[in-house]
């Protein structure tokens, strides 16, 4: 005789069966939130890997070292600023980052050696500023010159950017519209001038060869233009490449002012911040320099900390550098006369920055009537040149009265 067990399943089972019957399993919701840490872990793992070479933007160092600097200016502890800016931080990868610096940091680490352990998330001026701020004891105002610093190149590279954009973008649609135009819409053209049996205009010829031209050999061009653009990145990652494309820049025609304006708005910004903040001045010619990315600047500041050893000023190193304009050179030597370089060197920041931005004002001023123009005879010239045999229809057709 059969006995049917009325015993239940035991609740921590690893499975139960399907209330309909058929024998399928069904997983338990505990396997689900185990996929889900499971997932959780490994993504934490791949961000604990990245963070050693985590690359921060700079808008999001300069946010950072404000509110560093303001929970300090508060009496926090500089732990306890890391904790709570570790709990605030919505970048996954930086948050571990702020993590490990504070850890390093409670096991008796100093703040500029934890740091130093990033040098992607923290750049050399951040790393010397704290250094500074801690030989000094005033980490924190130290902290928001460098956060002032940081907002400033920001903002302006913000507004630089803006500017470049719509030219860009302008630009790029441009040609995309171009390159349709030729190799999709002047063959159907081609095919129907080809009934009329006559010789066609030379502007409407010039655009059908170059039609069969880009049609004929479109993947070889564009592999010769990857393999340019691959050619010249490894150029311009050689030292001479480097300055050639520095040098290349700062005398274009249209932007070059900008460039040179920005170069030397850094140069004075970064070198005033730095001495004002009590960095010798040998260190922060070489925080400058790396700073500068460009070699007009890091070749002058070589030559200023050569001069300064030997007992000269910077003036006179600036005066025989013909990148430094006359202004910033008188500003200078003033400074050097009355013992403070520091302040006349962020009056000349000042004034370059209120350059840059006036030139970038007048460049989109200037740069949109031009793309305007510049797509109307592009667009309006291969139109016309492909409706000229249409308007010359009696000739082009053999002539016909």
């Amino acid at each position: 005789m059969a006995f049917i067990s009325t015993r239940s399943a035991p609740a921590g089972s690893s499975a139960t069966r399907s209330s309909t019957g058929s024998g399928a399993f069904t997983p338990k919701p505990a396997t689900k939130v185990n996929l889900a840490a499971s997932q959780a872990l490994a993504k934490q793992k791949a961000n604990e890997k990245k963070a050693k070479t985590y690359k921060l933007p700079l808008g999001e160092l300069a946010i950072f070292t404000q509110q560093l600097a303001s929970l300090l200016t508060a009496g926090l502890p500089l732990v306890q600023c890391l904790e709570a800016l570790q709990d605030q931080t919505e970048d996954p990868v930086f948050r571990i980052v702020i993590r490990d610096v504070r850890i390093e940091i409670s096991q008796g680490s100093s703040f500029s050696n934890a740091v130093k352990l990033y040098p992607k998330s923290f750049n050399t001026l951040f790393i010397s500023m704290v250094e500074a701020g801690e030989a000094s004891g005033a980490l924190a105002e130290i902290l928001s010159k460098v956060a002032l610093y940081f907002e400033s190149s920001v903002k302006l590279t913000k507004k630089v950017k803006s500017a470049m954009t719509y030219p860009i973008a302008v630009i790029g649609l441009a040609v995309a519209l171009v390159n349709v135009l030729l190799i999709f819409v002047i063959p159907v053209f081609a095919a129907m001038f080809n009934d009329f049996g006559a010789k066609l205009p030379a502007p409407t010829q010039f655009l059908i060869d170059l039609s069969d031209f880009l049609k004929a050999n479109f993947f070889y061009l564009a592999g010769g233009a990857y393999a340019a653009f691959w050619v010249l990145q490894k150029f311009v990652a050689t030292p001479r490449g480097r300055r050639v494309k520095d040098e290349t820049l700062v005398r274009a025609p249209i932007f070059g002012s900008l460039i040179h304006k920005i170069a030397l708005s850094r140069f004075c910004r970064t070198y005033a911040t730095l001495i004002r903040s009590g960095v010798p001045i040998l260190r922060t010619l070489e925080i400058v320099a790396s700073a500068s990315n460009k070699v007009q600047v890091e070749d002058a500041c070589a030559e200023i900390a050569k001069h300064v050893s030997q007992g000269g000023q910077v003036s006179e190193v600036l005066a025989a550098n013909a990148f430094f304009p006359p202004m910033m050179k008188h500003m200078v030597k003033a400074g050097e006369s009355t013992g403070n370089v520091d302040g006349m060197m962020n009056k000349v920041a000042d004034f370059y920055d209120t350059e840059s931005e006036a030139t970038v004002a007048s460049l989109t001023s200037l740069i949109e009537p031009l793309l305007i123009v510049f797509l109307g005879v592009v667009v309006g010239g291969i139109v016309m040149a492909m409706f000229l045999p249409i308007f010359q229809l009696g000739a082009v057709a053999g002539g016909l009265k």
